[in-house]
């Protein structure tokens, strides 16, 4: 999905060189599918016209949440395993994505690199042994394109800082600060947002202490980080049952 844009463009690229995958199928909108690279397989706009051709294989979405969403609708329908690349999804987007994954293979994560995987599980560990002595922050930069802020990954960044130290989502985020906005509170962690240039992804956790800080930084210098951990998600995927979302942990850790 998407094949015109930066990302799928890329997982093309890499599909293509790849002796593993075949690519069957690209898809893009009906006003840019000039965008789509010259391969030799089908392609089209109706995502439920194109497999009905091709049959089933897993489909990767890097799109916008609405897209997303139908994607997984159709997915579902041709039973066909699912990676979702795609950030800025709601609340009730989420639950339609649960659902969806109690029907076929879905893989949903915000970040596909291995490095962040590893980065949110050494999080909650590193917030608990530090203690409320250290006031956890974060800061994210993206490229000036980008259209969700904070990030996918911050956010999920930021809560596994929280919710190891059993703080409610809701309340303790602090998405942006502006004004007199008082003293810092003692549950409350802020997610600040920059955005410019052509920066891929870089977030920074902070945890500021009494007399020290420790600073925790993962910069993505390359687009083909991503590509190249959804690729071998769907690898991966296509050999999982349905039942829940699985993420870039659970294939790290079934893969060590």
């Amino acid at each position: 999905m998407g094949a015109g844009g930066r990302m799928g463009s890329m997982l093309i690229q890499l599909t293509h060189k790849d002796p593993e995958l075949h690519l069957t199928a690209m898809l893009e909108r009906q006003d840019r599918m000039d965008n789509i690279l010259d391969m030799d397989c089908t392609y089209g706009f109706d995502l439920d016209h194109v497999l009905t051709k091709v049959g089933p294989g897993v489909i990767i979405d890097f799109t916008q949440p609405e897209a997303t969403i139908e994607t997984a609708r159709i997915a579902r329908s041709h039973s066909c395993p699912l990676v979702i690349g795609t950030t800025g999804l709601n609340r009730e987007q989420d639950i339609i994505i649960q659902d969806v994954a109690t029907h076929i293979p879905v893989f949903w994560t915000p970040n596909m690199s291995v490095g962040i995987s590893v980065l949110l599980e050494l999080l909650p560990k590193l917030a608990k042994a530090l203690g409320p002595a250290f006031d956890p922050e974060l800061m994210e930069i993206h490229h000036r394109m980008k259209k969700d802020a904070p990030s996918g990954t911050a956010l999920k960044l930021a809560q596994a800082v929280t919710r190891a130290k059993d703080w409610p989502d809701d309340e303790s985020l602090r998405l942006c600060r502006e004004g007199m906005v008082g003293e810092r509170s003692e549950k409350e962690m802020g997610v600040q947002t920059l955005r410019g240039g052509d920066v891929v992804g870089e977030h920074t956790v902070y945890f500021f202490g009494p007399g020290e800080r420790i600073e925790i930084t993962h910069k993505a210098s390359s687009r083909e980080t991503f590509a190249q951990g959804a690729l071998r998600a769907a690898k991966w995927i296509s050999d999982q049952k349905p039942g829940r979302v699985y993420t870039m942990a659970d294939l790290v850790c079934f893969n060590s």
